[in-house]
């Protein structure tokens, strides 16, 4: 039986990058994979993009009131390299998971366990105020596997948080979905250096 896989990390820990390395190893041995993410992320529009200046252009964008299963399904019989007879998906790799629906999650799962095809889904577990997002919470859930990837906070510890700039300055209100690059900026902080910023608001 193929699994679900939450990768998780605060901003900056290398989440893209580290599943196009997956995505590159799946087909260096000639496997298939699908690519998707959210659609809410609109950074690099139909991109995965890397920190590192790497992008890739997913195969799926997944809509809020999407079913992953039947986007999947629709995606797996679109095999341009091989039309007549579209070849097996090896793996799904999901970059900005925590925006997926809770019930998007349990397609993700039902899709691992029902069709065996490995899901590895990328993501942060919660907000710039310190809140899950639905989608990382259910990820967190129900995830066969759960794997953290670190980053350092500024001040050299480990980073857990992620806060949220608006210029030079630190924000605690405002949407809990604000991308990345786009509406926003944002720093992996330590818990020490998170409270200093918020002034101990921690979940206000």
């Amino acid at each position: 039986m193929a699994k679900l896989y939450f990768r998780y990390g605060a901003m900056n820990s290398g989440k893209s990058t580290a599943l196009l390395q997956v995505a590159y190893n799946y087909e260096e041995r000639g496997q298939r994979i699908l690519l998707a993410k959210p659609r809410i992320d609109t950074k690099g529009d139909r991109n995965i993009l890397s920190r590192l200046g790497v992008a890739r252009e997913v195969d799926i964008l997944i809509d809020a009131e999407d079913s992953i299963r039947d986007c999947v399904a629709r995606a797996s019989a679109e095999d341009f390299e091989s039309p007549d007879s579209p070849r097996p998906v090896a793996a799904i790799l999901i970059d900005e998971a925590q925006f997926l629906t809770p019930q998007q999650v349990d397609d993700a799962l039902r899709l691992a366990v029902e069709e065996n095809i490995p899901v590895l889904a990328y993501g942060i577990r919660t907000d710039f105020k310190t809140v899950a997002f639905p989608g990382a919470r259910r990820l967190l859930e129900i995830s066969h596997s759960l794997e953290e990837l670190k980053t350092i906070c500024r001040c050299g510890r480990k980073a857990i948080f992620n806060g949220r700039r608006i210029g030079d300055t630190f924000v605690f209100d405002g949407n809990q979905v604000s991308i990345d690059g786009v509406d926003a900026e944002y720093e992996s902080l330590c818990g020490a250096c998170y409270l200093k910023e918020s002034d101990g608001a921690l979940g206000d």
